[in-house]
C-alpha cells in the first residue's frame, strides 16, 4: 500500500521560513518524479514543485522561485521543501504527490498525480 505523509506546516509569520517533509512508503522512491501542490482557500490547486526521478531536476512555480527548495533523499524515501520569505498569499495546504508507475515525469513544476499525500496547513500571518 502506498502512502505518502506530509509533516511539518504550521504558523509563521511573514518572512518567516517553514520546512515541510513528506515519507513515502510503499514505492521505489527513486523511479517517481514528486511534486508538491499547494491549495489555498477558495482556489485550484496548483503545482509548486516538481522533483524529476532521474535527471537530477527539480522544477519551481514562478512565484516560489528563489524562495522554496525543494529536495529528496531516496533512501529515506523523503523529500522536502524548504519555504522562506514565506508570504501571506502562500497560505495554503500543502500536498506532497507520486506520478504513476512509468509516468510522464514531471510537467514544469507539476506532475500528473497518482498518489496523494493528507495535505499540511501552512498558516502565513502576523
Amino acid at each position: 500500500q502506498v502512502q505518502l505523509v506530509e509533516s511539518g506546516g504550521g504558523l509563521v509569520r511573514p518572512g518567516g521560513s517553514l520546512s515541510l517533509s513528506c515519507t513515502i512508503s510503499g514505492l521505489a522512491v527513486e523511479y517517481y518524479a514528486i511534486g508538491w501542490f499547494r491549495q489555498a482557500p477558495g482556489k485550484e490547486r496548483e503545482g509548486v514543485s516538481c522533483l524529476s526521478c532521474c535527471n537530477g531536476s527539480t522544477y519551481y512555480e514562478d512565484t516560489v522561485k528563489g524562495r522554496f527548495t525543494a529536495s529528496r533523499d531516496n533512501g529515506r524515501k523523503t523529500v522536502y521543501l524548504q519555504m522562506s520569505s514565506l508570504q501571506p498569499e502562500d497560505t495554503a495546504v500543502y500536498y506532497c504527490a507520486a506520478e504513476r508507475p512509468l509516468g510522464r515525469g514531471c510537467q514544469g513544476a507539476s506532475v500528473v498525480a497518482h498518489y496523494w499525500g493528507q495535505g499540511t496547513q501552512v498558516t502565513v500571518s502576523s
